[in-house]
């Protein structure tokens, strides 16, 4: 890869709609800056894949929603279904927790779509073993969406945040690159539908292993914004920066470089920890069927460098760009 050709990776990424349309979120919370913590039990506000509420007994109960793209609705609901459950389960695996349970908001007023949109979530359910308890549904909108919320549960000295990585600390890329692109939406990166409810599940709970064992400083699943988007928001909360090497990042090689990067995997995380700790988080990772490399390292210059070979390019620089710009609030 030539240099010019490293630059319009680059470009690609920092113009990715993934990417972009998280640039409203700081617009969008602003006005709850003064009330995120009214109750004064929230450890964790803004800024992560899911929030944290100080339930006492030195329990957290983490809370997230994700709301699915009307596109994905339209052309495949059963597997906007499947995914509400899928994405909302990696939240809480991000953060180390156990996934308790799910509530939805269903707007459709066609039958047939509302009939495979919860086919989707109950074959969803079944994979990841985590229950919908409930919800709301509106019969008669003009529109068709579904928003899915979840709850989790960690111990608070246990829970993986976004805005734990240091400087010296590697970043560890973890992706199950053994699956394939949706047939309709080739950036959906389907790595659990063909496999067991017990590994896909050992998946999740992974993630749990790593935070109890008190193994990574930081991380974050892999979502829409794709690799380089998802480890930038972690440095953002972080007040970072990265160098990451293109070709250390796992990937199925039968998918172009640009196409890969913006993938949003089934199940997929960026990490980072000391490099102590380095060999068992790998281990772990890899006894599930997660491919793990350390690809990079967290540096102090509050910007995210790609090299390849001898080339390097700034991706992100912090001073001046944003993707949520939000410095993570916890208490």
């Amino acid at each position: 890869m030539s240099h010019l050709e490293l630059k319009a990776l680059v470009d690609s990424i920092r113009n990715f709609e993934g990417i972009t349309r998280k640039n409203l979120i700081k617009n969008v919370t602003k006005n709850l800056d003064d009330t995120y913590n009214i109750a004064g039990r929230t450890v964790l506000g803004f800024g992560d894949d899911a929030s944290a509420i100080d339930i006492g007994n030195n329990k957290l109960l983490l809370m997230a929603a994700d709301g699915m793209w009307g596109r994905l609705m339209e052309a495949d609901p059963w597997w906007a279904g499947y995914c509400s459950v899928l994405v909302n389960v990696n939240d809480i695996a991000a953060m180390g927790g156990i996934p308790m349970g799910m509530t939805n908001v269903l707007s459709t007023s066609d039958k047939k779509i509302c009939r495979e949109i919860m086919e989707g979530i109950t074959d969803g359910v079944r994979k990841f073993s985590v229950p919908m308890v409930g919800g709301h549904f509106h019969p008669d909108t003009p529109y068709n969406a579904l928003d899915v919320s979840i709850t989790g549960i960690i111990s608070r000295e246990d829970v993986i945040t976004s805005c734990g990585a240091e400087v010296g600390d590697k970043v560890i890329v973890a992706i199950d690159t053994d699956g394939q692109k949706h047939p309709k939406f080739p950036l959906n990166w389907d790595s659990t539908t063909s496999k067991s409810p017990e590994i896909v599940q050992a998946q999740i709970m992974v993630m749990n292993k790593l935070a109890t064992e008190h193994l990574v400083s930081s991380g974050r699943d892999i979502s829409n914004p794709g690799t380089l988007g998802t480890l930038g928001m972690l440095l953002e909360a972080s007040g970072t920066g990265a160098t990451v090497e293109l070709d250390l990042i796992p990937r199925n090689k039968t998918i172009s470089w640009e196409e890969w990067l913006k993938i949003y995997p089934g199940s997929g995380f960026v990490l980072t920890a000391k490099e102590e700790n380095v060999e068992r988080i790998i281990e772990l990772l890899e006894a599930v069927e997660i491919r793990s490399n350390v690809a990079g390292e967290i540096i102090e210059d509050r910007k995210l460098y790609l090299t390849h070979a001898h080339e390097k390019e700034v991706v992100f620089d912090f001073n001046m760009d944003r993707i949520m710009g939000i410095k993570e609030k916890r208490s």
